[in-house]
């Protein structure tokens, strides 16, 4: 069973090309965290966001070169991974590696959005967006969409997996007005996938 860890991300580190120290012990905890999370298993993705998130932003700010940027870029990453983990193989690169690699995919792919160029400018032929990431894609943009705190709450809840309590203890607000963000958020959410003819993305989201 994967261990329960404190949900808050620590502050980012100086260091953000350098993994999280790993025991054997825990690297076999992650290895099962991440078997888990293919299989959907939202426990699992909390404690990979837990364990990741501080060390992505780090280097996601590296990339981008602004700290918001950097958040906005990390909620993306870990969007993302919900539809390409089941891609990972262990065998062939250390998680932590491959997660690096989404998320310098995703960081690249946010500035080339500000510029106006081609994602396919960037990516090899290998990279290109399946299905599944035109649907990160297009929920990601409407995310973007969404005052700062009614995304935060939209993606915690339904991303990361957290409770109201512990989504309005992060946020430091009480739980009933996390609830108030949270469905205010969800009918702007539906109505931006609407207007951008993409309404079944609801439900994927």
């Amino acid at each position: 069973m994967v261990p329960s860890l404190q949900m808050r991300p620590q502050r980012p580190s100086t260091s953000p090309r350098t993994a999280p120290e790993e025991t054997p012990e825990m690297s076999r905890v992650i290895a099962l965290a991440v078997e888990r999370a293919k299989t959907g298993d939202r426990e699992a993705l909390q404690f990979l966001y837990v364990r990741y998130a501080r060390n992505i932003q780090s280097y996601v700010r590296s990339i981008v070169g602004d700290d918001h940027d950097a958040e906005d870029v990390t909620q993306i990453v870990f969007l993302k991974l919900m539809t390409v983990l089941e891609r990972y193989e262990q065998r062939s690169v250390p998680f932590f590696g491959w997660l690096l690699r989404l998320a310098h995919n995703t960081a690249i792919d946010h500035l080339r959005s500000r510029r106006a160029v081609p994602v396919e400018e960037v990516r090899g032929a290998d990279e290109r967006c399946s299905d599944d990431g035109e649907l990160t894609m297009t929920v990601s943009a409407a995310l973007a969409t969404l005052p700062a705190q009614q995304r935060d709450v939209l993606f915690m809840r339904h991303v990361v997996g957290l409770t109201p309590g512990e989504i309005a203890g992060r946020m430091g607000r009480t739980e009933s007005s996390v609830h108030g963000l949270h469905h205010r958020g969800r009918r702007a959410m539906r109505a931006e996938l609407s207007r951008m003819n993409a309404g079944p993305c609801t439900v994927a989201a």
